[in-house]
């Protein structure tokens, strides 16, 4: 299982949206305090809909709490150990999140909308930050949009994770 990781989220619509897409694929949403809203903000459950009771969902105090009980995680990007890699979705990257290897039980983080993931926490793990290519004048997307960009980019290298892939109709039918 994928898991996407909040670091300090801050408007209620995107993580809503985000839960959505981690129930829709399957992936885990873990969320790191403080928040910009309280979880049950009626924002973030109008963007996660009907959905967000089904989602695998963990919260943390603080990141060292989050990093204190993801003590297992292989976070220099580098990918000698085995287990899951935690990744680090950042505008500031030298690399393109398409030019890494994501494994089916990776953690990827990403930072609250006004400002991303701290610096000193992103000079800790360089081989592990990752970006999405835009242009110079463009400070950074979307954050939910974000995650599903690289969210869907991981799945595909780990063959969709059993996800369905085949679309119905809901009246008729592709015969």
């Amino acid at each position: 299982m994928l898991n996407i990781v909040l670091h300090q989220p801050e408007i209620p619509f995107n993580t809503g949206a985000i839960g959505r897409t981690c129930v829709a694929t399957g992936s885990a949403l873990h969320l790191i305090y403080p928040l910009g809203f309280i979880i049950n903000d009626k924002y973030v459950k109008r963007a996660g809909m009907d959905y967000w009771p089904k989602l695998d969902i963990h919260e943390y105090n603080d990141y060292e709490a989050f990093m204190e009980q993801c003590s297992e995680l292989n976070y220099n990007g580098e990918g000698q150990a085995n287990g899951p890699k935690l990744w680090f979705a950042t505008t500031k990257a030298r690399q393109c999140y398409s030019d890494v290897k994501f494994g089916p039980d990776d953690y990827i983080m990403f930072g609250k909308e006004s400002a991303g993931i701290p610096e000193e926490i992103l000079v800790e793990h360089p081989g592990a930050c990752i970006r999405i290519p835009m242009l110079d004048e463009t400070r950074s997307l979307n954050l939910s949009n974000s995650v599903a960009i690289v969210l869907y980019e991981a799945l595909r290298q780990n063959d969709f994770l059993n996800l369905n892939e085949k679309g119905n109709l809901h009246r008729l039918s592709w015969d």
